[in-house]
């Protein structure tokens, strides 16, 4: 409790569910995957929080995989127009790369409050 934590709860239980990484019980987004700027329960700044284009970067390479074989099945199994694979392959771009956004951007943001994250720093030796 020394350094202001109620309780240290894993990233996995608190970010995924987009719940304040310290309280476990406030909000962590304001939007859909807008932070706020702190938890409405313990008020928790989050300025601390920085996930950059790590949700991005991760729901792309966990979503691409089933995209391209969804794809390839729908054009070797069907051989639609490109219309119809442009309009059938939206849901599945949505399922596997969109939705995702949220829970990993509050599993990042959890995981760097957890482990103390913190931007480099070059230590000057004398």
């Amino acid at each position: 409790m020394t350094d202001g934590r109620l309780h240290d709860m894993a990233p996995i239980e608190t970010g995924l569910k987009g719940l304040c990484p310290r309280c476990g019980k406030g909000k962590l987004f304001s939007g859909y995957i807008k932070l706020a700027k702190k938890c409405d329960v313990c008020d928790l700044d989050y300025s601390f929080a920085d996930p950059a284009d790590g949700p991005a970067f991760f729901a792309i390479c966990i979503g691409s995989v089933p995209m391209v074989f969804f794809v390839l099945w729908l054009d070797l199994t069907y051989q639609p127009s490109y219309l119809t694979m442009f309009l059938a392959s939206i849901p599945v771009l949505i399922a596997t790369c969109i939705l995702p956004l949220r829970p990993l951007k509050g599993w990042l943001v959890a995981s760097q409050y957890f482990h103390k994250a913190e931007e480099g720093r070059l230590e000057h030796l004398d």
